[in-house]
């Protein structure tokens, strides 16, 4: 069970890590948009730091 925990975790850890790569591009190319990125690094840091 607690490999499973490990896993998920480090899933969760790894989707924040891209999801903010992808909003730091979203504001360098395309400023007006980078809002669009907000909600999956903010969904998945909440996921990583198990507050949710």
């Amino acid at each position: 069970m607690e490999t499973t925990q490990n896993k998920s975790t480090r899933t969760d850890w790894l989707l924040t890590l891209v999801s903010l790569v992808a909003t730091i591009l979203l504001l360098i190319f395309v400023p007006a948009f980078f809002w669009v990125g907000l909600p999956f690094v903010l969904t998945y840091l909440v996921k990583a730091l198990d507050s949710m």
